[in-house]
């Protein structure tokens, strides 16, 4: 009969005392209370998965420890934006064939529960020529496609997200229309747009939009034979399970990417999502490899092509240097995290706060990890901020992190001033 498998407890009380660490000792490096990490070893407590991936780190168990924290526990919440319904005064809906709808309603008898009342209706069908000259068109919708990027970074995402659709909707309607030789450019944008609404729906926090979003970018892609758009959009599922804490389902989804992906900035991208799937792992060889083999990638990937903007982010100006901040943290690495973050801090451009507001949330972590609390709350000041105009779930999501993190130390002034703005960012609050 084979040996029963430890318990996480049992495991990290061993791992502890093989290394010479007292629960004193490990409440300095995780930054957990004595109180809570004992009775985690004795079966009294299960870890968070944050608690687990920083106990694994600390104790160099590749991974190993972390592998016996239960599958239920290893998804991180999801914590969907909680909206009010005060009704939808007009309705706008595109056909496949480029017809669109408008619905006009009497917004005083939605409240009482019943449908409301119809007060205008108009339908504009395309014209009776059998095609349209996309090549007029399409300049317009990429310098569209560059404002709503553009302005994605400095705003929130229900202000994105209507203007994104309907774009996307245009785009199919102009594709139906378009001569043959045409549709395939004008399809490839529609993609682009479809995909961006995804990744806007989850910076709003909803990932069931986001998955049904990047769905139809990867249709769009493929009726296409867009061969990139299509393994990007197994990144984007890759980044959706990243933030729920699916170390498995990022590698899967990532080498998928890689595989599938011609073009060298998308394999580069691939890699650079595999690695952050095996940090969260614990698994450091493997976490190494794909950024090794990213940055190999990267002196030759280009970022787009004449007629498709670029994909993955465009904001952060050295996006391999983030991913590796991002992966040596999970990883224990702290000090090194914070020299990468801070040495392309500067360089993010003004106007890109949800860029600004991801980079700062993931060198406040490193910061309050490396025990640097000042630093890490004056950082986070600035991103609760950001997170303000920028409703932004993925920076809450570290913000969560951060506040758990900083919790341990409440009897420093830094954090006691600064953990009530951070729950007023976390629950929307316009000002402090």
């Amino acid at each position: 009969m084979s040996a029963q498998a430890p318990t996480f407890g049992e495991e990290l009380r061993r791992r502890r005392n093989e290394s010479g660490k007292s629960l004193t000792d490990m409440e300095r490096l995780v930054h957990a209370t004595r109180s809570h990490l004992s009775k985690i070893e004795r079966g009294h407590r299960n870890p968070s998965i944050e608690l687990a991936r920083a106990c694994d780190a600390k104790l160099r168990a590749d991974g190993q420890l972390l592998a016996l924290v239960p599958a239920s526990a290893r998804t991180r919440a999801e914590h969907p934006a909680s909206r009010g319904d005060d009704g939808v005064p007009w309705s706008l809906s595109l056909s496949a064939d480029g017809e669109s709808t408008f619905t006009a309603c009497a917004a005083e008898t939605l409240a009482d529960g019943h449908a409301p009342a119809v007060t205008a209706h108009w339908v504009v069908a395309p014209g009776r020529s059998d095609t349209v000259s996309a090549e007029a068109s399409l300049p317009a919708f990429h310098a569209v496609f560059d404002e709503y990027r553009r302005l994605g970074q400095c705003s929130g995402p229900a202000l994105v997200i209507p203007m994104s659709s309907t774009a996307t909707g245009a785009l199919r309607g102009l594709a139906h229309a378009a001569a043959p030789a045409s549709r395939a450019a004008v399809l490839r944008l529609a993609a682009r747009f479809a995909e961006y609404t995804g990744w806007m729906w989850q910076e709003a926090g909803d990932d069931r939009a986001a998955r049904w979003w990047t769905e139809q970018a990867a249709q769009l892609a493929a009726s296409c034979g867009d061969h990139e758009m299509a393994a990007y959009t197994l990144l984007r599922q890759a980044e959706l399970a990243l933030y729920q804490g699916d170390a498995q389902a990022t590698v899967d989804l990532a080498e998928a990417a890689g595989r599938q992906a011609r073009g060298l900035r998308t394999r580069q991208l691939a890699a650079q999502r595999e690695a952050q799937g095996y940090a969260l792992m614990g698994s450091e060889t493997h976490c190494r490899r794909a950024l090794d083999r990213g940055a190999e990638l990267m002196g030759t990937a280009r970022s787009g092509t004449d007629d498709t903007p670029a994909l993955g982010s465009t904001h952060l100006p050295d996006l391999a240097a983030f991913v590796a901040a991002w992966c040596l943290r999970e990883l224990g690495e702290s000090e090194a995290a914070v020299t990468l973050l801070d040495t392309g801090r500067d360089s993010i451009a003004p106007h890109a706060l949800r860029a600004r507001a991801r980079h700062g949330a993931r060198l406040a972590l490193a910061l309050a990890d490396a025990d640097q609390v000042d630093r890490a709350c004056a950082v986070a000041r600035s991103v609760a901020q950001d997170v303000r105009t920028t409703d932004s779930a993925t920076v809450r999501a570290d913000l969560r992190q951060l506040r758990s993190s900083l919790a341990t130390r409440r009897k420093h002034p830094a954090v006691r001033d600064i953990l009530p703005v951070i729950a007023a960012s976390l629950r929307g609050d316009r000002t402090t």
